[in-house]
């Protein structure tokens, strides 16, 4: 499972893992949870276990076979630190990061506990950027545990956005996402919840990036903050932009 992705801040889309199980209040309305039973009625070999955890060994090394450099997300469609995948199975994932340095990995996860206890066990290639998700202050403790891991890059996904999130201690954190959560029955994000993180990193010198406002019509909704598009990255601890951006300023 691969293919170049529409999401606003990664290029592509690497799935060696499907499936996966709700985990806190941002699970609510998982678009890869709809994704999967889609592809399943439509019989996509991929899921025939519906949104189950299934491993993919044959899709591993598949990053090996692009030779362009890329941001990859890895487990859009599930979460590396499920309990279900085994730490061999996670081990061979970094080993394929570390195998390919001229792409950009992205990791992303809610199981913030099983990230940190798994942490020791891993050799952290450097061009693996980690990231929690924190949809509302509820889940803020999942910043300290992300501080633990020795990741080039980490980062924080306040997406879906579902509550104030409050005071951050940004330190060790090189890139914040922002977004509203989108589709059927998506929650409302409030202006004032998107405002405050945005002025913490800006205090924090810290990249802010935002994706959407979201709500059912997506597009419509549109992405911009204050009249502009946030697209700030990290890389290498300096500051780039996105070769779709806009401008922004700091």
């Amino acid at each position: 499972m691969a293919d170049y992705s529409s999401i606003e801040w990664t290029e592509t889309t690497w799935n060696p893992v499907t499936g996966c199980s709700p985990v806190s209040d941002g699970c609510k309305h998982c678009y890869a949870y709809r994704m999967a039973k889609r592809l399943k009625a439509m019989g996509n070999k991929r899921y025939v276990n519906g949104f189950k955890v299934t491993l993919h060994d044959d899709l591993v090394d598949l990053p090996k076979s692009w030779q362009r450099p890329r941001r990859i997300f890895v487990n859009s469609m599930s979460d590396l630190f499920h309990e279900k995948i085994p730490l061999s199975f996670v081990e061979r994932i970094f080993q394929a990061i570390a195998d390919t340095p001229r792409h950009t990995f992205q990791v992303l996860t809610k199981r913030a506990e099983r990230m940190a206890e798994l942490a020791p066990h891993l050799v952290w290639p450097d061009n693996l950027w980690m990231g929690v998700t924190v949809e509302s202050g509820k889940y803020i403790n999942r910043i300290d545990l992300l501080r633990e891991v020795p990741a080039a890059v980490r980062f924080l996904s306040i997406e879906p956005m579902i509550g104030a999130v409050g005071k951050m201690d940004l330190q060790g954190i090189d890139w914040v996402i922002v977004g509203g959560e989108s589709g059927p029955g998506a929650r409302p994000v409030k202006k004032g919840w998107v405002d405050d993180v945005r002025d913490q990193c800006l205090a924090g010198g810290v990249p802010f990036f935002f994706k959407q406002w979201g709500g059912f019509n997506k597009k419509k909704a549109g992405r911009l903050l204050d009249g502009k598009e946030w697209n700030q990255y990290p890389m290498n601890n300096t500051l780039i932009t996105s070769a779709k951006n806009a401008e922004f300023s700091l």
